[in-house]
């Protein structure tokens, strides 16, 4: 019973930036942009939520700062997707290296070699120690954040609009609906709650920051947006997997009976777990009609 409370708990935790950032990217992609800068996005809110936490003295603060962070890493995405019309593969990749290696640099001179220092970081609700005791931004994630974008999403006009420019901007542009600013508001909005996914592993999690923080969440929360078919709820569910996955890694990793076990194949079942419900639930997935589609009015 302790080992499944141990999980459960590692499970919440662990989902919480994966739901952050995959419903960032959920709004984007819902507009007919792929944000493939979704891992340099989170990789700056987890790095500048760290400074501005240390700097402020505070981690809503940090957190909020990030939140502008990753809100900017959108708006430039939009810049190269939206206005240029650079290719969508090439612009995210292309966002997710220069936010990564300028992090990388500033952190290094930073340091200067030595260990990351720690920051003020939240505290959990309700203890530590039982299934409930989680962080604010979980229940927040969960419980106000994923409910929200849902219903946005499905029953008010701003959701309508953003459906139809993924859905067809072509048509969206004749009914009067201005397909660039709807697309830089999803990536601003999306890039938002990336930064905000970064930003739980420093300012929550650990309070601390080192190069690997992100270690390919980013990657993961694609994989989610497509097995979740790009609705709200699927996604949580997909974020909860891994999470579940990564619980039960822990456990068993510590586990006598698995004590011959690699360590690197734990460490792998996770990302094993995304790939395969990847693989089952994702074939033949209907992708929104403008996916990856630039649009310039004729």
């Amino acid at each position: 019973m302790t080992q499944t409370l141990a999980v459960l708990t590692m499970m919440l935790t662990v989902a919480t930036p994966l739901v952050f950032a995959g419903l960032g990217e959920v709004i984007t992609e819902r507009s007919g942009v792929l944000n493939l800068g979704i891992e340099g996005t989170m990789y700056l809110g987890a790095f500048v939520g760290f400074l501005a936490s240390g700097a402020l003295h505070s981690a809503w603060w940090g957190i909020l700062v990030a939140m502008l962070a990753g809100a900017a890493a959108g708006a430039l995405m939009g810049l190269l997707t939206v206005t240029v019309g650079v290719n969508q593969h090439v612009a995210g990749i292309g966002t997710t290296l220069l936010l990564v290696a300028a992090c990388n640099f500033v952190s290094r001179l930073k340091s200067s070699g030595g260990a990351s220092e720690q920051v003020p970081k939240l505290s959990k609700l309700f203890g530590s120690t039982a299934v409930i005791g989680q962080y604010p931004l979980t229940y927040l994630a969960l419980f106000v954040v994923a409910p929200v974008i849902w219903w946005v999403l499905r029953s008010t006009g701003m959701g309508l609009k953003l459906r139809a420019v993924g859905e067809s901007p072509e048509a969206a542009d004749a009914a009067g609906v201005s397909v660039p600013l709807t697309r830089y508001l999803a990536l601003t909005v999306g890039g938002a709650f990336m930064g905000l996914g970064g930003a739980f592993l420093t300012v929550a999690m650990l309070g601390s920051f080192s190069l690997d923080i992100v270690s390919g969440r980013g990657w993961v929360c694609i994989a989610l947006v497509i097995f979740g078919r790009w609705k709200v709820w699927p996604t949580v569910g997909g974020a909860l997997l891994f999470g579940f996955a990564e619980g039960l890694e822990k456990q068993l990793a510590i586990t006598t009976t698995f004590a011959s076990v690699p360590n690197e194949l734990w460490l792998a079942l996770p990302y094993i777990v995304v790939v395969a419900a990847l693989i089952i639930w994702g074939r033949g997935v209907r992708y929104p009609g403008a996916y990856l589609k630039a649009y310039k009015r004729a």
